[in-house]
């Protein structure tokens, strides 16, 4: 993509981009896995991972044209008109990508609560010093994405970002014993929009709103209730999100990824390996070589992603490019 710095919008084109085959769809039901992992996590939010493997404005193209035909059908349905632009936007919704990308992070995020959820209390320091190293360096994937160079509002703005994600986690949590659904549905708005939001972490939400831990019993003892409030929620919150940031991606996008570099590099602050028993931040202490290498291979393994996500990207472009073969 070719920079512009006298525009603060690039971006996505106005017709959507072309259908993808079904035979994509291993490869997108993993990378919604590593989404789904990363929510499980408190402190990673999956619209970074989305971010790195290349699925971010697709995911909110995506999600928008769903949020679209819900209020479709819900005002057919309240104004007796009938479901036909609830039906004509729903076509326009990309399955080949949501069914997939939804599938594989709904059941590795099930898988991931019952062991990276687990595996960070039992070995916290070098657990968070590998998703430490894989969020630092993910924070050039939206540099990278700006269509303009870097110009004083732009670090402005990255770095109120900075001191936003910063405050938000380190909040202190909330205890709540035994949550109303009411309650659950209103978290569930909340985090929800993490899922679309980089460097904001639905899981660390959760945690401050005293809802981590209620979620995973839930989800365990299948308390369907809690677990239909807390859905529900969800679908109200990214409806009422997700419209306003697809228009910021559209219209305000270098504005927007200076933000959302912003939110990541804050948002560091939950994975900082050392911390005492609230959360506070500690300075290294022991084996400190072990932890450093874990971020620098946390590191590592994102830095693979990205550059394989952008070569993948660069062959399709080529072969899109390329001539048909004379008959």
């Amino acid at each position: 993509m070719t920079r512009d710095a006298t525009r603060d919008t690039a971006a996505p084109p106005a017709t959507a981009p072309p259908r993808r085959s079904w035979r994509r769809a291993p490869l997108d039901a993993v990378r919604g896995g590593l989404i789904g992992a990363a929510e499980s996590v408190p402190g990673i939010s999956g619209g970074t991972i989305a971010l790195v493997v290349g699925l971010y404005d697709e995911l909110v193209t995506a999600a928008g044209h769903l949020v679209h035909a819900v209020r479709a059908l819900v005002t057919g349905v309240v104004r007796r008109r009938g479901v036909g632009d609830a039906l004509a936007a729903l076509r326009q919704v990309d399955w080949r990508l949501l069914v997939p990308v939804l599938g594989g992070m709904v059941v590795v995020l099930l898988v991931s609560l019952r062991t990276l959820a687990p595996l960070l209390e039992s070995h916290p320091v070098p657990t968070r010093a590998v998703f430490f190293g894989m969020i630092l360096a993910s924070v050039a994937v939206p540099l990278g994405m700006l269509p303009g160079r870097l110009r004083v509002r732009d670090v402005v703005l990255l770095a109120l970002g900075v001191v936003v994600a910063f405050g938000l986690t380190g909040l202190a949590p909330v205890e709540v014993a035994d949550p109303s659904l009411w309650y659950v549905f209103l978290g569930a708005a909340v985090a929800i929009n993490a899922l679309v939001l980089p460097g904001v972490s639905g899981s660390a939400l959760l945690v401050v709103l005293g809802l981590y831990v209620p979620v995973q019993a839930a989800v365990e003892n299948l308390d369907l209730a809690f677990v239909g409030a807390f859905a529900l929620g969800a679908v109200v919150g990214l409806g009422s999100f997700v419209k306003l940031l697809q228009w910021l991606l559209r219209e305000r996008r270098q504005a927007t990824m200076a933000v959302l570099a912003g939110l990541m590099v804050g948002s560091l602050r939950a994975l900082w390996p050392w911390q005492d028993g609230e959360r506070g931040l500690l300075a290294p202490s022991g084996d400190v070589g072990v932890p450093v290498l874990l971020a620098v291979a946390g590191a590592a393994v994102v830095a693979t992603l990205v550059v394989w996500e952008r070569r993948r990207i660069r062959r399709e472009l080529d072969a899109a490019a390329a001539p048909e073969p004379e008959a």
